[in-house]
């Protein structure tokens, strides 16, 4: 069965590229009705932390990328870890290496001098048993002759001689396991069938590779994406802006629409942009990967999120709007339904921060109206406007965005006014702007005790004005 994995090390938040390479080993996996496990490599005790892994968990639950089995933590699997090291001892295919750290530190000075490739250069290979005593790590020895071949699922075939690489360390001095020896273990413990990761990890590949046949094990076939640049063509990093998962959602991006934009960071499908998750599912093929880096381009991000709010289920958007007017300090149980207040916004709104920011009035009372609104709408020709629509509204019986729509149209009609010299002046008072939806949707999402509460209000403050 096909298997994938996605292996994030816990030292800081899920960051863009991560995302990118879980989604892809998702895809993958479910395309072919697999497994996709998640692995924690927290083998770096000093630096993981639990608030990181709470990260890395946070952000794949918020993208809905389920994982079917794990999250499996490296810090447990130790004892696995010394038996695969000893074995390879075992074996004669790891060695004990005394050299200190000065002596290397020379080595590798006299290598740089005589311009050569710094490398191991294997000093300890017959070293024997462990000498009491000193302190040693274990190097993996690696082939000196042939040829280890990548056939790498985007990139094409990859050869690297044996000679280029060095007897790398795969246990400490301390005894714990290195980076290259416990995802080898972990690969092959957990069956991994396709390897899909960030193409810097190609230096690594061979020497994981040769570890993999001295165990006898079988090899996963490996595809490295190429990585994410930054508008100005370096490596993404923070600098850019935006680069954890939690903070596009901070942001009022929908996760489909994050989704959507990195599936197409290097992938394509004919023309096609926008993609639903069962599409991404059913077309998504390596071969289309692209080689070359990608440029992260926030106002594609920022398009593509408009569009899924235009188009998207309102009650899903609601779903995620109801974080975001939580964290203005609004009890949405005290308006309109939420999925109302999409539709009324969507056009008019990008993000689902400024949806919660601009819908607000329909929750809580404002504390000032807009200055340019006041200036131009509420003059004493407004106050009688707004108190024909109080006496109107008052006797409106079941309100409804079209009942009280008709009152201001039928008023504009006897006052013999445009409809906006009645709408405007309505607007300011009961939104505090003179920007709102359709007014027949502003009243129906107000209803009608909090519309008459706000003219009442905007009448008083029309007459302290004048």
């Amino acid at each position: 069965m096909t298997t994938t994995r996605f292996a994030p090390s816990p030292t800081g938040y899920l960051h863009v590229g991560g995302a990118r390479t879980a989604l892809f080993s998702w895809l993958y996996a479910r395309k072919h009705g697999g497994n996709f496990i998640l692995r924690i490599e927290d083998t770096d005790l000093e630096r993981s932390t639990q608030a990181s892994v709470n990260a890395i968990l946070e952000g794949m639950t918020w993208l809905g990328l389920d994982y079917d089995q794990g999250p499996f933590y490296q810090s447990h699997r130790f004892d696995r870890y010394h038996a695969v090291i000893r074995q390879l001892l075992d074996q004669g295919d790891a060695y004990y290496c005394y050299c200190s750290k000065e002596a290397l530190e020379q080595l590798r000075n006299e290598q740089m001098a005589n311009k050569e490739k710094p490398r191991y250069d294997g000093r300890c290979r017959d070293s024997g048993p462990l000498q009491e005593g000193r302190a040693a790590v274990v190097r993996f020895k690696n082939p000196t002759d042939g040829v280890v071949v990548i056939p790498d699922l985007v990139k094409g075939n990859i050869s690297v001689a044996n000679k280029e690489l060095d007897d790398l360390i795969i246990a400490r001095a301390d005894g714990t396991p290195t980076y290259n020896l416990t995802v080898v273990v972990d690969d092959m413990d957990m069956g991994v069938t396709h390897v899909i990761r960030g193409d810097d990890h190609i230096n690594n590949t061979p020497r994981q590779m040769n570890i993999l046949k001295a165990l006898g094990a079988p090899i996963p076939h490996y595809a490295h994406l190429p990585m994410i640049l930054g508008a100005d063509g370096t490596r993404l990093s923070k600098r850019h802006g935006a680069v954890s998962v939690m903070q596009f959602r901070d942001e009022g991006y929908l996760p489909e629409a994050l989704l959507n934009y990195l599936v197409r960071l290097g992938w394509s499908h004919g023309d096609q942009e926008i993609f639903s998750v069962d599409e991404m599912v059913s077309y998504f093929d390596l071969a289309n990967v692209n080689a070359s880096a990608s440029a992260f381009n926030k106002d594609k991000l920022l398009w593509l999120n408009h569009q899924y709010l235009m188009t998207g289920n309102p009650h899903h958007i609601a779903r995620h709007l109801s974080w975001h007017v939580g964290q203005l300090g609004i009890d949405p149980t005290t308006g309109p339904e939420l999925a109302d207040v999409v539709v009324a916004f969507r056009e008019r709104c990008k993000t689902l921060v400024e949806m919660a920011t601009a819908c607000r009035y329909f929750y809580q009372d404002f504390a000032h109206y807009d200055e340019k609104s006041v200036k131009k709408h509420f003059n004493p020709e407004a106050a009688e406007i707004l108190s024909h629509l109080q006496g109107r509204f008052e006797a409106v019986p079941n309100w409804a965005g079209e009942t009280a729509h008709q009152s201001v149209v039928e008023l504009a009609e006897t006052l013999g006014l445009a409809m906006g010299k009645v709408a405007q002046p309505l607007r300011v008072a009961v939104c505090g702007t003179a920007v709102s939806p359709g007014i027949d949707v502003t009243l129906a999402l107000l209803g009608q005790e909090k519309t008459l509460a706000r003219i009442r209000r905007a009448l008083a403050t029309i007459k302290d004005m004048h």
